[in-house]
């Protein structure tokens, strides 16, 4: 599918507000009228609420009340320490998002909730999919980012290798410093190649993704932020990871909808993965972009839009324009 004309940017979309959760402070935006379908952006690593610049206001024009939530470490939302978390994973997200769900969008009242992720978020997506079905409708990763799904996790590993191996991980990450590499890197042109590895389309002159990316970066507490979350990912649980999750999913009575959509010219989590879950999980269905990177949802929006928002048309059950 070709890229079309971007919609006009607006980083600062909707109404911003904190919600506070399990003693952290979660930052989220909302637009749209209320007791419209509710839709949930969930972002990728890196980013916040603020990458949906190009997507939210389309879908509150087409009958949703569109949220956002910062998870935990990212955007606006908390940067927690060692001494009140441990570590970071898509579990802890998906216990976020859930809760979420259930106090601020109110899916008791409002319905089922729609999940859009941008690559770390679609794993979130997919993970409070698996373990909170009674408040997914459907489920749209864009990309699915996890090393298992390249990888044989089904093979079993003694559980003292594993031990061994998690405490060298929490080790390494422990001594490096990134209290001083991730300053280094906001200053230098290292920021600028990092943020082009994402995208196909030049990113030189576009000052509010920059802005996006690197705003949460400056704070203080981000590097421990960042430690937490690399410890977390890297040490998961084989039951938190795509593989087992979309076995999960699929094993249940009433699979939910899920869509994937893939940039064919993703440098970070190249589209061979996606052709390959999609074979493995034929009901699944995959879409892919041409001319378009790691994050389609911001690179070619209106085409994004459009398909999606006919997915979910076919495959949500209606009350959708």
């Amino acid at each position: 599918m070709n890229q079309t004309i971007s919609p006009k940017n607006n980083t600062d979309w909707g109404e911003s507000a904190f919600w506070e959760w399990e003693g952290f402070n979660c930052h989220w935006r909302e637009l749209g009228m209320e007791n419209k379908n509710p839709l949930l952006f969930l972002h990728g690593f890196g980013a916040s609420s603020s990458h949906w610049r190009y997507n939210a206001n389309y879908f509150a024009n087409k009958g949703f009340r569109v949220f956002s939530l910062d998870l935990i470490g990212f955007g606006n939302s908390e940067q927690p320490g060692p001494k009140k978390i441990k570590k970071l994973d898509n579990n802890f997200w998906a216990k976020q998002v859930a809760a979420f769900l259930k106090e601020v969008v109110d899916t008791q009242k409002n319905g089922k909730a729609v999940l859009v992720g941008n690559s770390l978020g679609g794993l979130v997506a997919l993970t409070t999919a698996t373990f909170n079905p009674e408040l997914v409708k459907s489920t749209i990763a864009a990309p699915l980012p996890d090393p298992a799904l390249i990888s044989n996790i089904k093979r079993k590993v003694p559980r003292s290798i594993t031990l061994v191996r998690n405490t060298l991980i929490k080790i390494f990450y422990k001594i490096l410093p990134l209290e001083i590499l991730i300053p280094f890197i906001l200053r230098t042109k290292l920021i600028d190649i990092a943020i082009q590895f994402a995208y196909h389309h030049s990113t030189k002159k576009d000052k509010d993704l920059k802005k996006i990316i690197i705003e949460p970066a400056k704070k203080k507490f981000a590097p421990r932020a960042l430690r937490l979350m690399c410890i977390g990912m890297a040490t998961r649980k084989d039951s938190l990871k795509a593989p087992f999750l979309l076995e999960s999913l699929i094993s249940s009575p009433n699979p939910i909808p899920i869509l994937v959509v893939w940039g064919r010219q993703d440098q970070l989590v190249p589209l061979k993965i996606g052709t390959k879950i999609s074979k493995q999980y034929p009901w699944l269905k995959l879409i892919v972009f041409e001319n378009t990177g790691h994050c389609p949802h911001d690179e070619s929006p209106s085409v994004f839009n459009e398909y999606v928002l006919d997915w979910l048309k076919n495959n949500s059950g209606g009350n959708i324009k």
